[in-house]
């Protein structure tokens, strides 16, 4: 390819036009949102918009929206006061819930990366548990969980439902009503936005506890002045959205496959979002594989890209029950804006790096 190929967007969406335009126009706006001026009101306005369009979008009332920092300070949110050892959390949830909740019992998953209602409907009947955290869409897999299930599940009990959903917002439909949780966490830049934004849904009765002390904004929940550009901006990617259906994503598996003997694709076999492909090569660490995409100018990734850098066994994999597959696969992962001909591009660069490193080697059919 004539310039490099980006490959990771559940890392990060570039930047859509309309959400730059949005984001310039608000910045011509000098005034604080908490101010009662004229100038304070027309930002007031911007965000208030914005709050109603990302309402809007999932389903609910605009004064369930909760704007954040990120999809990471969302998720705190909804799950800040909690106590560990009375939550259940999915074995598969991304490194901030893990973090937030850590030493919380997991909720085991299957070989395809789903959650285990058998397991889990044991789980409540003997913890009796106070929440329970399970994501929308895997980050590294695509694979989607069975929410709406969970969370009736749970409800029998008592049990309050926090659901990550930042991987799957705008990329496909999210219904909080339909879902049935009582916090969900969204983010601007997974499908376009600019980062540093996101939001939690949250029901009127769940009782969220705030991070930081300081001043009103947000009903007390997220005090700090209000980055009206970067929420400008959110709504503005979130209104056009990055959904897609897997056609791209089935034609280059099938070229893969047809390519390399034994090629694993984990949550293949189960519903995944449509532009997430995990693919392992055995025998060849993941790190290999990334630095080598990246020299023949494909950006892809292994595991989260919360790791400081970090390329490491994935711990979504090992769960699954990867074994030494959870330290060689790699995450490919593109968007509306990618092209047949970099998918073309990016399977013969895979492909021929497989013939080259794999001990199985590779068929030359790319």
């Amino acid at each position: 390819m004539d310039k490099p190929v980006y490959l990771d967007w559940n890392a990060g969406a570039p930047l859509l036009a309309t959400a730059r335009d949005a984001m310039a126009q608000a910045f011509a706006v000098a005034g604080n949102p908490s101010s009662v001026h004229g100038a304070g009101r027309a930002a007031r306005r911007i965000v208030e918009d914005a709050r109603a369009e990302i309402a809007r979008i999932v389903g609910t009332k605009a004064e369930r929206v909760v704007f954040a920092g990120s999809g990471t300070e969302a998720n705190a949110l909804a799950l800040n006061g909690a106590e560990p050892a009375r939550c259940l959390v999915s074995a598969v949830e991304h490194d901030c819930v893990h973090g937030a909740l850590r030493g919380a019992a997991e909720i085991p998953v299957t070989a395809d990366g789903v959650v285990d209602l058998e397991a889990f409907s044991r789980q409540l009947a003997e913890t009796r548990p106070v929440l329970v955290a399970v994501m929308l869409a895997n980050n590294e897999t695509g694979v989607l969980q069975p929410v709406a299930e969970i969370a009736r599940l749970a409800r029998a009990t008592g049990t309050r439902v926090h659901c990550d959903a930042v991987q799957a917002f705008g990329r496909i439909d999210v219904d909080f009503a339909a879902l049935g949780v009582d916090t969900l966490a969204v983010s601007a830049h997974k499908l376009g936005g600019p980062q540093g934004v996101g939001a939690l849904i949250a029901r009127s009765d769940a009782a969220l506890v705030r991070l930081h002390a300081g001043g009103g904004q947000e009903r007390g929940l997220r005090p700090g002045t209000h980055n009206v550009a970067g929420i400008a901006g959110f709504a503005a990617a979130a209104r056009q959205g990055a959904r897609m259906d897997s056609r791209s994503r089935d034609r280059l598996e099938t070229t893969l496959r047809a390519a390399v003997p034994g090629l694993e694709i984990y949550g293949a076999a189960t519903p995944r979002l449509p532009n997430t492909s995990c693919l392992r090569l055995a025998g060849v660490p993941a790190q290999t594989q990334v630095m080598a995409m990246d020299i023949d100018g494909f950006a892809v990734s292994a595991g989260a890209a919360c790791s400081s850098g970090k390329v490491k066994e994935s711990r979504v994999l090992a769960a699954m029950g990867a074994g030494s597959g959870a330290g060689e696969a790699i995450r490919v992962s593109f968007g509306p804006a990618t092209t047949e001909t970099e998918l073309d591009a990016f399977a013969a660069s895979w492909i021929a790096m497989a013939s080259r490193l794999s001990p199985s080697g590779a068929r030359h059919a790319a």
